[in-house]
């Protein structure tokens, strides 16, 4: 008889899906090389893989599998309109990697594609090549890590690395890395650099346990942003998205008497506060995949084609964080997302 409480799931990225064109990228041949057991599938293009109809992305975050391919067509996006630009004029992103290895209950990109499979783009060339192009005329703040997380991936494809370093030669270029992980062996070795920002998503451990399936603890992830400020790095801390659980106020409440425990605050870039917002065709299809999800499942009010908190409840908790993050950080490095 069977070990109910046994993984009968294959390992993480057993199969390998590889696009003819890239098959012999260098960066494809560096990722395959660290997976010699697994079974590598040719295909003409990623989304003949990606994007095939009724995918259960809830048993596919079992047992995720690996598309290499190549980015075609728009390379660079304007920043989203529920996405905080931290005053930055010229606000973009790029998505050299699509999904995430975390599973979080509430991650739009469960609404946002139709495989929880993992594509990596690894014509990275050409996405620097068009952000040299844009960077004659004007300066850039460029989100890398708004589809997928770059540094929880970083030990088996390295784009952090290779943006670093490319963010070293172009000071007009500032570059966000948001994660949840705690890649410490990433953190010991970290060049600081004024224009590359570490960003770490905080949230209460009950938060965390609740919702954020396999991302690192509170703890963990205070302890890497701890070490990144003493190396000289500039570190964000965003409380974003907060998510309203029975008793929010008093976790939120000990969630920040642990960051002033773990971290200098005075000495972080900023913060940003946003309670949890999405986009209603978003919401929808995560609905639709997750029926169980009691975070998704919230009456929001709904406007402009996204949905929120209430005005009541958003107000009153991104308001009570604030005023607690404002003993001891400035106000002025506090942004609140605007609806």
């Amino acid at each position: 008889m069977k070990n109910l409480k046994e993984n009968y799931f294959n390992p993480l990225f057993s199969h390998i899906y590889v696009e003819k064109s890239v098959r012999d990228h260098a960066r494809t041949q560096k990722i395959l090389a660290k997976f010699p057991s697994a079974n590598i599938i040719e295909i003409n293009h990623y989304k003949d893989v990606f994007c095939r109809s009724r995918q259960n992305l809830r048993l596919q975050h079992c047992a995720q599998k690996l598309i290499l391919a190549a980015k075609q067509g728009t390379l660079l996006y304007e920043g989203a309109p529920v996405c905080q630009r931290f005053d930055n004029e010229h606000f973009y992103y790029v998505s050299c990697a699509m999904n995430c290895i975390f599973d979080c209950a509430y991650c739009y990109l469960k609404g946002m594609y139709p495989s929880a499979n993992i594509v990596v783009f690894v014509n990275l060339e050409d996405i620097f090549a068009e952000l040299e192009r844009v960077l004659k005329n004007h300066p850039l703040y460029l989100c890398v890590s708004y589809d997928t997380d770059l540094l929880a991936l970083e030990p088996l494809i390295g784009f952090v690395q290779e943006w670093c370093a490319f963010a070293a030669k172009h000071p007009q270029l500032t570059i966000e890395i948001r994660t949840k992980c705690a890649n410490k062996a990433f953190v010991q070795h970290v060049t600081p650099m004024p224009n590359v920002i570490y960003a770490y998503t905080i949230s209460p451990q009950a938060v965390i346990e609740a919702f954020e399936h396999h991302t690192a603890s509170l703890a963990d992830r205070l302890a890497c942003a701890a070490a990144l400020l003493r190396a000289g790095c500039p570190v964000r801390l965003c409380f974003d998205p907060m998510i309203y659980v029975p008793g929010w106020k008093q976790h939120y409440h000990e969630m920040v008497n642990q960051v002033y425990r773990s971290v200098e605050a005075e000495r972080l870039l900023d913060v940003s506060i946003g309670t949890f917002r999405i986009s209603q065709d978003y919401l929808k299809n995560m609905r639709k995949q997750a029926p169980d999800a009691a975070v998704i499942w919230f009456p929001f009010q709904k406007e402009d084609g996204y949905c929120h908190y209430p005005d009541s409840l958003m107000e009153e908790m991104e308001c009570f964080l604030t005023e607690r993050l404002a003993e001891q950080i400035d106000r002025e490095k506090i942004f609140r997302w605007k609806v």
